[in-house]
């Protein structure tokens, strides 16, 4: 894309005006991290000119250098033409306030799992009363592990996953956050590598679970993210399976188990009619997240 091209954009507002236009024409998928073009176009903009990621009203009528209006340009560009999330093309992702490095090691994040623990939504978990020993189940790039261990700095956490490229990412993420001593980063095809001594009153997981179908139909911008994250088989429950059926064996007697199964649960109902979890509603959807305690499974 050649400056000359567009003398007319002036201002930031010109550019975000044009930046909109172009996601809207393209028909770009949103999701990670914003659901709508222009807080797509916003969040690059602020991110690219290094400004404040809150702050942006009184950038809006703000001319661009020649350098910094060619640079966002050709990353409006590069994200139209190649349909990477906006994650990958700044190297961060925030959730719940925390940031993150992200690469295409890891999917991008954005569990609501994350909000659950903030605002205190789960049934038995306290802020103020720690859970003591806590697994982030298929960590990538850290970011549950990471949030569990600031909202209970007694706690002691572990985090596994399979890939030892998420875990390169997650590993940078924890030295970023300064939890070295109370977040243990752990290799493992789910719960393989974890002794029987490892017990946790709290598992989160977020595993892959997307059925077969809905991973043929994914729009550009999740094929970009690790496959090996997302796809969890025809039913999108053959990794649930085997992590329910272990983790008994990993909670404590009045553990709990937090897991994301997304747009799964007639899927998840019809593989285990035998259970009963209760359902937890986030911001986005009623039933993206269950809650089985160590009874429930056992």
């Amino acid at each position: 894309m050649i400056l000359k091209d567009l003398p007319e954009l002036l201002t930031l507002r010109d550019v975000l005006r044009y930046a909109v236009s172009r996601f809207n024409a393209a028909s770009l998928s949103f999701g990670h991290g914003s659901d709508n073009a222009w807080d797509e176009a916003v969040y690059l903009a602020l991110h690219h000119l290094h400004l404040p990621l809150d702050t942006l009203e009184p950038f809006l009528d703000a001319r661009l250098l020649s350098s910094e209006r060619q640079g966002l340009l050709d990353l409006i560009a590069k994200r139209v033409q190649q349909r990477l999330p906006a994650a990958y093309l700044t190297g961060e992702a925030w959730l719940r306030g925390y940031r993150f490095e992200v690469t295409a090691d890891v999917i991008v994040p954005r569990s609501p799992i994350a909000e659950l623990l903030d605002e205190e939504r789960v049934p038995g978990l306290s802020l103020s009363d720690s859970p003591g020993r806590i697994l982030d189940m298929c960590t990538g790039s850290g970011c549950l592990a990471i949030i569990a261990a600031h909202l209970w700095p007694e706690a002691e956490v572990d985090a596994v996953d399979v890939s030892e490229q998420a875990l390169a990412v997650a590993r940078r993420n924890v030295a970023t956050h300064g939890l070295e001593n109370r977040l243990e980063l752990i290799h493992s095809n789910l719960f393989e590598q974890l002794g029987p001594e490892r017990q946790y009153g709290l598992i989160i997981c977020n595993p892959p679970y997307v059925n077969s179908q809905s991973m043929d139909a994914l729009p550009p911008e999740y094929r970009h993210e690790p496959e090996l994250a997302l796809a969890g088989g025809n039913d999108g429950m053959d990794l649930v399976r085997r992590i329910l059926e272990a983790a008994p064996r990993h909670l404590t007697d009045d553990g709990l188990l937090l897991l994301e199964i997304g747009h799964e649960r007639p899927y998840f109902e019809a593989a285990f009619p035998e259970l009963n979890p209760l359902w937890l509603a986030t911001h986005g959807a009623e039933d993206h997240i269950l809650l089985l305690r160590r009874t429930d499974l056992a």
